[in-house]
């Protein structure tokens, strides 16, 4: 069943108002102006992931496949502008041994969008290109593709040293991955895969979902 959520920003948390008098009726953000809209459900669900996929149609969702025993997806968001999809984000939230409680969360997005940069804590909406120099600090299988990450820095920002963020280039969109706290990038290390989930089917059901969804 559609599960009800709040549009708000894609590069705040600021709640948007719809625009009548642009064609389609684009959204405004009292903070950044015109904007994409930020689609979110309150808990995650295997409704609000059925939800969400109705939403996203055609755009990739990554999960890490499978999941780890005792982890679970904790979050999930869509970004959209008009009729058309620009960003996913989906969280998954387990424990290590060495970390403890970790919050891993995936981004693919148009450039431009500014949601991976959101939940990075990051200045800008993409990159900086210069920072893809030198060797990649990880790199994760992406539908049988070797995709090389390299380290963002967040210096500057708030809570810069409770996480890690690591962002390349896969299929002409940005990849992002914010790993909470920070020394649990090591995890990625361990050729984790990516998944889109949207035509995993059935397999779905059986996903476990836990929460709360982690600040961002």
């Amino acid at each position: 069943m559609p599960v009800p959520v709040q549009p708000s920003c894609s590069r705040c948390s600021a709640p948007v108002t719809r625009t009548a008098s642009e064609a389609g009726g684009a959204w405004s953000c009292p903070d950044h102006g015109p904007t994409h809209v930020l689609w979110r459900p309150e808990a995650a669900t295997y409704d609000a992931l059925a939800s969400h996929l109705g939403r996203t149609r055609d755009f990739p969702t990554y999960l890490p496949w499978p999941l780890s025993p005792g982890w679970s997806i904790s979050d999930l968001a869509a970004v959209t502008e008009g009729d058309r999809v620009r960003g996913t984000l989906t969280c998954v939230t387990g424990t290590s041994e060495l970390d403890g409680p970790v919050d891993v969360l995936v981004v693919t997005e148009e450039p431009g969008t500014g949601l991976g940069a959101r939940v990075a804590g990051t200045r800008h909406d993409d990159p900086d290109p210069g920072h893809f120099q030198g060797q990649p600090l990880v790199r994760v299988r992406l539908e049988q593709k070797q995709v090389p990450l390299w380290s963002v820095s967040t210096s500057g920002s708030s809570g810069e040293w409770d996480r890690s963020v690591v962002a390349g280039e896969a299929f002409g969109r940005w990849l992002w991955i914010v790993v909470r706290p920070a020394s649990a990038v090591l995890l990625l290390r361990d050729d984790w895969i990516l998944r889109d989930v949207a035509p995993a089917g059935p397999q779905l059901v059986e996903l476990p979902f836990a929460g709360p969804a982690p600040p961002w």
